[in-house]
């Protein structure tokens, strides 16, 4: 069984890809033009902001928007111990300073609470994350940061179509970046992000710096980059979008059935979702002690596993320089010990999930 299936063999997606494709070759133009125009503008409606911005991938999302925001060398960001490590990689592309805090133990997502007991008088922002598809209690972040002064930046690459107490994850920060990745729950078929805010200054200068810092041709009002989603994939993110709910639903449905099949399995701690939250599921994330022998299990039984993430953002070479020490970031080493992430697309069957279940059952 797939680890991921991105579905591709759908017929009437397959058309629709195809049209897709045929309207930005017969217009001839690939870079900044019309498919990017009307994709930006249909992504901020969806998320509930002003405007998105078109970017390169998801990493360009986040560093874009803090150098937008002014953050620079000097400064501080609270960021959570346990993510992917671009969120940390991010902020020490603009010359800041990571500063960890541990997540929830339930949701495993960085709260509001443990955030504000790491602000100091140099911290800039706040980076949370919505990871594996929950969201963050963004109204509490931005109620924190109005106090102190400080950028919210909403890392929600697994996120989209997640939403907390009702509103959509993209429309509630300072920012928001997002990933395109082939396999995320909105994903093109090549790299690519995008960021949405409702602060037109900002979606100004994001522009700006996604092209060279330019919003003339041949006039360069600072130092840009080149990172821009391209005109055939913001074609074919078109024609995912108004797929991306029904998907979603799909992926939630999956999430109650893996529920039900391991429910009572002793040592195995399944996802949690907040009461207010819509969990959108772009990982289906377990935990258990005896990790490798289940994956073992999995593995012999023909089904495709994987580890996010196995070793914790402190303890990666990359930052051996910060000189954070191993026990630092108890949970966060926990976890990077512990999670399991089971198969999760929309096309799972109850057959699939079955299969799982009891290769899991097996072992645990």
């Amino acid at each position: 069984m797939r680890f991921v299936d991105l579905g591709l063999d759908d017929p009437t997606l397959r058309e629709e890809l195809d049209a897709a494709y045929a309207r930005v070759i017969d217009r001839g133009l690939m870079i900044l033009g019309p498919e990017l125009e009307a994709f930006e503008a249909e992504f901020a409606s969806y998320c509930g902001a002003r405007h998105a911005v078109g970017v390169g991938n998801g990493f360009d999302a986040l560093v874009l928007s803090l150098r937008a925001a002014g953050v620079a060398a000097g400064a501080e960001v609270i960021v959570p111990a346990h993510t992917f490590v671009a969120t940390w990689l991010a902020v020490e592309a603009v010359g800041a300073t990571v500063v960890p805090v541990e997540v929830s133990p339930d949701t495993y997502i960085m709260t509001p609470e443990a955030a504000a007991a790491a602000i100091t008088s140099r911290t800039a922002a706040i980076l949370p994350v919505s990871l594996y598809g929950h969201p963050v209690d963004i109204d509490g972040f931005m109620a924190l940061a109005s106090r102190h002064g400080l950028f919210v930046l909403e890392d929600a690459a697994q996120s989209h179509g997640s939403s907390y107490r009702g509103s959509r994850t993209g429309g509630g920060a300072h920012a928001t970046a997002f990933s395109f990745y082939p396999t995320k729950n909105l994903g093109a078929l090549g790299d690519g992000g995008a960021i949405t805010t409702s602060d037109p200054e900002l979606a100004a200068r994001l522009m700006r710096l996604r092209n060279y810092g330019s919003s003339r041709k041949y006039v360069h009002e600072e130092t840009g980059v080149n990172s821009r989603l391209d005109e055939m994939q913001a074609a074919f993110l078109r024609v995912f979008l108004p797929r991306l709910d029904s998907r979603n639903d799909a992926r939630r449905g999956i999430a109650l059935a893996y529920a039900d099949a391991l429910a009572g399995v002793t040592g195995l701690t399944l996802p949690h979702e907040l009461r207010d939250a819509r969990h959108v599921y772009h990982l289906y994330v377990v935990r258990t002690g005896r990790r490798q022998a289940v994956q073992a299990s999995l593995t012999e039984a023909g089904v495709q596993t994987q580890v996010h993430y196995p070793i914790a953002c402190h303890l990666q070479p990359a930052f051996a320089a910060r000189a954070f020490r191993r026990g630092q970031f108890p949970l966060a080493e926990q976890l990077a010990d512990e999670v399991l992430s089971l198969p999760m697309w929309p096309g799972l069957r109850q057959v699939d999930i079955a299969s799982v279940a009891q290769a899991v059952r097996a072992m645990v």
